[in-house]
């Protein structure tokens, strides 16, 4: 248990740091003028455009909640920051190439993950944006980061070396707000996969509902970081469908153990858990699509 616990920690720190890092840039250089003037009105439109910008954002799930939770507090929509947070670990580069290599150089698992993704996070965000129109964030930080219109003529006399200064400085403050939640979700994952036999779950995969679940529960466990997850999941290329292989790819970016604490430390628990009551339904119902299309 402490070796994993220790591998989990040692693998996702650096993404953390990333992801810090990157909220602290948003916060300091990013202004909501610009925010508004790049995103689109249309509910619809907006959630794709936050489906697709997590290609220019190689982060994996351990940092993607600090940047999504910058963004929302810096007037970002609700569904256009839900689809980034759920699509960012997976659709950007280094993921895809890390599952390309994975499976053998194919280019048919890299498109069924990536398109899978695309479409649950835009059914998660459009529909988690109904039913919550205000944004649902444990707290007042918004306010606080919301910058007004004289204090945007403020900043831009800033020098860069006090903006550096001040993302060193978020990145810091965020990092301490995420990693508690990342210890201890770490610290439970290893202790679930350590105590919980994984052959037990494997009997129970015995049909296409339950394989899917089986998978999608393994990935909701080992709570893997998104770059590496797909060389596990090859690993199961002899006992499951690739249907079930799929949601193992899709559900574990969006929804772990470690992710899930950092989301209850960011959201309310009532969003959360609908969150990850859609997210599961949703990538159910698309691995049992790809079962059917793909075998």
């Amino acid at each position: 248990m402490n070796t994993i616990f220790l591998s989990m920690i040692m693998e996702a720190i650096p993404f953390v740091l990333l992801g810090v890092l990157i909220s602290g840039f948003i916060q300091s250089f990013v202004t909501e003028r610009w925010i508004a003037r790049i995103m689109p009105n249309n509910r619809f439109l907006s959630s794709l455009f936050g489906c697709s910008v997590g290609i220019l954002f190689p982060s994996c799930e351990c940092g993607i909640v600090p940047i999504t939770r910058r963004l929302l507090n810096k007037g970002v929509p609700l569904n256009a920051g839900i689809a980034f947070m759920l699509t960012g670990p997976i659709v950007n580069p280094i993921v895809l190439f890390s599952t390309f290599i994975a499976f053998g150089n194919d280019w048919r698992v890299v498109a069924i993950r990536a398109g899978m993704a695309f479409a649950v996070a835009l059914v998660v965000s459009m529909t988690i944006a109904f039913f919550f129109p205000v944004l649902p964030v444990r707290t007042a930080e918004h306010q606080v980061a919301a910058t007004s219109e004289h204090s945007v003529k403020a900043i831009k006399r800033i020098s860069w070396i006090a903006r550096l200064g001040s993302v060193l400085r978020h990145a810091v403050d965020e990092f301490f707000s995420v990693g508690k939640y990342l210890v201890l979700g770490a610290f439970i994952a290893a202790a679930m996969q350590t105590y919980i036999p994984t052959s037990s779950l494997l009997h129970i995969g015995s049909n296409p509902v339950t394989s899917s679940l089986v998978m999608m529960g393994l990935a909701f466990t080992m709570s893997l970081c998104s770059e590496a997850d797909a060389f596990i999941a090859s690993s199961f290329r002899s006992t499951f469908s690739m249907g079930s292989i799929s949601a193992f790819l899709v559900f574990g970016p969006m929804i772990d153990i470690k992710n899930t604490l950092m989301l209850l430390g960011t959201f309310r628990t009532k969003f959360v858990v609908a969150l990850i009551a859609l997210v599961t339904v949703c990538t159910l119902a698309g691995s049992l699509i790809v079962g059917r299309l793909f075998g």
